[in-house]
């Protein structure tokens, strides 16, 4: 018989960058957040606070939510990237409710392939919501469905602490 090449199904070894450089890594986690940052060649890894959104009945994953403080002087103290599935009725945007409180509506930015992104600017009193809050519910509404939606909830555990690490995170250094 013929030998077969030696595991030829293997996939091909990533070329070893050395020292980690743009490679995303979880600093820390809070609860329901993960502090992810991306690795830097001067230390000053750039961090966003992150949390995987999962359909409630089926636990399989749906969309997500990226979130960073800004800097200081605009509106917007908190900037965050929320991605949701494709075939989203764009017309109908991103809406967020913190507990039973009122709804903020958010327009889309783009749709790629992982999804349909919203760019969301939260100011100090959404922060604040988020802070005392236990539930974000993300409502979007199904192109194939447009007479219903779909909710989503971000679990708002250990948002305070995580909020706070992000914002100390990107802080500039201190030399």
């Amino acid at each position: 018989g013929t030998a077969a090449p030696a595991d030829a199904t293997a996939a091909p070894a990533a070329a070893p960058t050395g020292n980690g450089v743009g490679e995303p890594y979880v600093a820390e986690t809070f609860e329901a957040w993960e502090l992810r940052c991306v690795r830097t060649e001067d230390g000053s890894d750039p961090c966003q606070l992150y949390q995987l959104l999962k359909d409630k009945e089926t636990d399989k994953p749906v969309a997500e939510i990226s979130l960073l403080a800004l800097p200081e002087g605009g509106e917007a103290v908190a900037g965050a990237t929320i991605i949701v599935p494709l075939e989203t009725l764009l017309t109908q945007q991103l809406n967020i409710t913190v507990d039973k409180g009122k709804t903020k509506r958010f327009p889309f930015t783009f749709c790629a392939e992982v999804g349909c992104v919203a760019r969301v600017g939260f100011t100090q009193e959404d922060i604040d919501g988020f802070k005392k809050g236990s539930v974000a519910t993300v409502t979007v509404v199904p192109v194939a469905a447009p007479d219903q939606t779909v909710n989503v909830d971000i679990s708002l555990k250990g948002f305070t602490a995580g909020f706070e690490a992000v914002t100390k995170a990107n802080a500039p250094k201190q030399n």
